[in-house]
């Protein structure tokens, strides 16, 4: 499906937006015509493949590398997107990391280490946090928006680990707490994905597991980066009267 709107003059910033759903929330907004600040890690070889692939199609991106993980990084990052455009319009926290390639079951506490569950916390919770607050000034200014990317296993459990499932349970609360603080000026919501085919995560379930997955969903599908986009974009560039809310986009996995 093809989205429309008018972002002429809007600029947004996507963390880990080289690959996945948030490669795919880029291109929405850029297709519309905001400038969209790409984030994913310093060495990222995708983040320079993207920015070029996007600008050579005539659209208004550019590269903000930064650690979701070092709050340095990501004043840094914030900065530099405001200098290249003088405004924030939307903010994507979608950058996020399962932390192992294979799925911890909750049985395992010994795999779960300090060091596992600080890693996890710093970017997929601490992150987002980090990024808001970074982003505060320039989003008031702009009566902006932001989109908080969380997991159905916020809400079920599962997921790669029980420290990935509880960071983005508390991501959850976390949206609903600052948009209680940081209203009326910004409005922040979330989605819940549920499976994601071409993730851009390198871990072992996603081809194992996704086509048994797809038979127990009503819509009998993985979901793809754009259908979550999809909801992302909705949440940013509309639902001027929505605060507060995760929506859960799960093809039914929770139903």
């Amino acid at each position: 499906m093809k989205i429309q709107a008018d972002l002429r003059g809007k600029c947004a910033l996507v963390t880990g937006g080289a690959s996945g759903i948030g490669l795919a929330t880029v291109e929405a907004l850029a297709q519309c015509g905001a400038t969209v600040a790409i984030n994913d890690l310093p060495d990222s070889p995708a983040l320079a493949q993207e920015v070029e692939r996007l600008t050579a199609q005539g659209h208004s991106v550019f590269a903000a590398a930064g650690d979701m993980g070092n709050t340095e990084d990501i004043a840094r990052m914030v900065a530099k997107v405001v200098a290249h455009t003088g405004r924030l319009d939307y903010l994507v926290n979608n950058a996020a990391t399962p932390g192992t390639r294979n799925a911890i079951p909750p049985s395992d506490l010994e795999s779960q280490t300090d060091a596992f569950w600080l890693k996890l916390l710093s970017v997929n919770l601490l992150g987002p946090f980090n990024c808001i607050k970074a982003a505060l000034p320039h989003l008031k200014a702009s009566q902006g928006a932001v989109v908080n990317v969380a997991s159905t296993a916020a809400f079920g459990g599962g997921g790669s680990s029980t420290a990935y499932a509880a960071g983005k349970s508390a991501l959850v609360l976390m949206t609903r707490e600052l948009a209680k603080g940081l209203g009326p000026e910004i409005r922040i919501n979330g989605i819940a994905p549920g499976w994601v085919g071409h993730s851009g995560w390198d871990c072992a379930w996603d081809d194992l597991e996704a086509n048994e997955a797809a038979k127990t969903l009503p819509l009998q599908r993985i979901g793809l980066p754009t259908d979550y986009a999809q909801v992302i974009f909705f949440l940013c560039a509309g639902a001027d009267y929505m605060t507060g809310q995760t929506l859960i986009v799960d093809g039914g996995l929770l139903a």
